[in-house]
């Protein structure tokens, strides 16, 4: 075999090698794109061609690079502490009670088509995961910091999992529209869009079901745990 042959191949073992070293991932898969482009001739010019090209045709990206600076300013200004206190303020909310609201919220924009709404940068990290750590606090007191990053993974499941279901009932979506081709090139010709969507409803809903069923188990792990913190630090446990 031509050793030569592998040489475009020369960005895996750079990402892989990048990644278990835990170096800066934008870094890492730059450094392996200019590898790889390198090791098949193009010139250093058009690298940085295509790079430029590839980055201004990625809406999702450049929708990242123009939230990213928003949210940083808001958040030295107060916007976790602000979410905090208002849902601090609001007797009937508990952590699970706001999740189960957001993930019905997600879902359902992501069925639409609206996935931008929400997300992990722009809602989870600034908003929704204050919101339910000051809605556990206001309920239990401090809470230790297991506590607290258990109800910041479960903010962000809720988010990825509600936009992962919902987003394949919207018929423009692009891995629907991947299915559809898919399909339609392996000969499967009576397949439209329009079902693929479809049959993604009875999924999505069995998805809310059993989040739902895991949220609605959170309020009273979170006491057990805030409970047991407290009894292992010889604090009062209140009702």
């Amino acid at each position: 075999m031509d050793v030569s042959s592998l040489l475009p191949l020369i960005g895996i073992p750079i990402v892989v090698a990048g990644f278990a070293l835990k170096f800066n991932p934008l870094l890492v898969v730059s450094v392996a794109g200019l590898a790889t482009g390198l090791s098949v001739g193009m010139d250093l010019g058009t690298l940085l061609e295509t790079f430029g090209e590839k980055f201004i045709n990625s809406r999702s990206l450049a929708v990242y690079i123009l939230i990213l600076p928003v949210i940083g300013l808001l958040e030295s200004y107060g916007l976790k502490e602000r979410a905090q206190d208002w849902i601090s303020s609001m007797a009937g909310a508990t952590s699970a009670r706001i999740l189960m609201l957001y993930f019905v919220l997600r879902q359902g924009l992501g069925a639409l088509g609206l996935t931008y709404i929400g997300g992990q940068a722009q809602t989870v990290r600034p908003l929704l995961a204050p919101m339910v750590e000051g809605a556990a606090a206001a309920r239990y007191g401090d809470l230790p910091k297991p506590v607290r990053d258990k109800l910041r993974a479960h903010s962000a499941a809720c988010d990825n999992i509600a936009v992962f279901f919902g987003e394949d009932i919207f018929l423009a979506f692009g891995a629907v529209l991947l299915m559809d081709v898919f399909l339609k090139e392996n000969g499967i010709q009576n397949i439209e869009p329009l079902h693929l969507g479809l049959w993604a409803i009875p999924t999505a809903i069995a998805a809310l079901i059993i989040h739902m069923t895991r949220l609605v188990r959170l309020d009273a792990s979170i006491r057990r745990d805030v409970d047991a913190w407290k009894k292992a630090d010889g604090k009062e446990v209140t009702a």
